[in-house]
């Protein structure tokens, strides 16, 4: 209903959108270079944020622009399973047998790592998605699996990816050995107010709709409300963007975003 009264061709602030189309934050951006580094070097990376900074996001898209020929990209959503379980997943992943042995499975992934680097010259890189759910075992595991040659090689990369929690659990002395081996850190700060200035002139841009339809004290509020998160950004957005046709608004200040806020913490 919106879309017509703003003169929009589709919803330019939906998740659906076409990836070719998706705006590049300040985030994403920082995320790519590092991420690029730590391929570069291989190792361990840490990649922070709150729900809805993107940090999911930022790091798939780097990973799906890789050279298949050249580099084998396990991800692995699934954290809040058994060291067992979490053995299966990643051998599964890699196109290997499964047993009931970790220990067995343990030297079988190595030995595919060594093949896959030293026979195949790919670049393995594994994803671990919500790594702050993660058992102890299982970060202790972490640290063994991707030991070669007595530390001497890395033949894989790692990434990690999860709540800023994450670097409390690290942080204790029992996982001080995994914690040295990190060797790049990001933590997504969440949208900022310039990126949300800069977001939704873009996406109004795309649809041919009026650039100055949110004035200045809306982004600011937009900025206050949104806690940094995309997601939730587009979701005041879209129910300011209502509320602003409903009352035939010539524009979308402050309080129209109040409102919006109001009626998202209701839903």
């Amino acid at each position: 209903m919106y879309r017509a009264y703003w003169h929009m061709e589709f919803n330019p602030f939906s998740k659906e959108i076409d990836i070719n189309k998706f705006f590049k934050t300040y985030d994403f951006n920082e995320a790519q270079t590092r991420l690029d580094f730590l391929c570069k070097t291989r190792g361990i990376g840490l990649f922070t944020g709150n729900p809805g900074s993107g940090k999911t996001y930022a790091i798939k898209y780097f990973l799906d622009n890789l050279n298949p020929s050249l580099y084998r990209i396990i991800y692995l959503p699934l954290t809040t399973v058994s060291v067992l379980d979490f053995y299966h997943a990643l051998a599964i992943s890699l196109g290997l047998d499964v047993y009931h042995s970790k220990t067995k499975m343990f030297f079988n992934i190595q030995n595919h790592i060594k093949q896959m680097v030293q026979e195949q010259k790919k670049h393995l890189i594994i994803a671990i998605d919500e790594a702050q759910l993660l058992k102890k075992d299982i970060l202790t595991d972490l640290k063994i699996l991707l030991n070669f040659e007595m530390d001497s090689k890395n033949m894989a990369t790692l990434i990690l990816i999860g709540l800023p929690v994450i670097n409390h659990t690290l942080s204790k002395g029992i996982f001080e050995d995994l914690n040295q081996r990190i060797v790049m850190k990001y933590d997504f700060k969440g949208i900022t107010e310039n990126d949300i200035t800069n977001y939704i002139s873009d996406r109004l841009k795309l649809v041919g709709a009026d650039s100055n339809i949110f004035n200045s004290n809306s982004i600011v509020a937009l900025a206050g409300a949104c806690d940094g998160s995309l997601r939730k950004l587009n979701l005041i957005i879209e129910r300011a963007l209502t509320i602003g046709a409903l009352d035939k608004a010539s524009e979308i200040d402050s309080n129209i975003i109040m409102k919006a806020v109001n009626d998202i913490s209701l839903i």
